[in-house]
């Protein structure tokens, strides 16, 4: 199993965020091939104070190799060119090879 994680910064206008997300970007990025699942959330301390991220999106594929070519189809490539269009407080995006599942 491989996993591309984003996770997104405070943005600007968390309304506009919010909705461009699930209005745009997740209808663009449902449409990439061989995904197995994509999961996010909203990001808050264990206390329940909102933190530096503010949403977290995992996408889950079979392998790297799966990941590499589906990311490199029309459709992978329109979802991350997408990110630059509403995520005004930046997003960083971390591959992991993922070694071990619990249940």
């Amino acid at each position: 199993m491989y996993q591309i994680t984003v996770t997104y910064g405070v943005p600007a206008d968390p309304e506009a965020f919010d909705r461009y997300y699930r209005d745009t970007h997740l209808p663009l990025a449902s449409q990439i091939p061989d995904l197995q699942s994509l999961t996010g959330g909203r990001c808050y301390s264990a206390d329940g104070q909102p933190i530096g991220a503010y949403l977290v999106t995992t996408l889950t594929f079979d392998s790297e190799e799966v990941a590499v070519s589906s990311m490199a189809t029309p459709q992978g490539v329109a979802a991350a060119q997408d990110i630059a269009n509403f995520a005004t407080g930046g997003a960083s995006i971390v591959y992991t090879d993922v070694a071990y599942r619990l249940p």
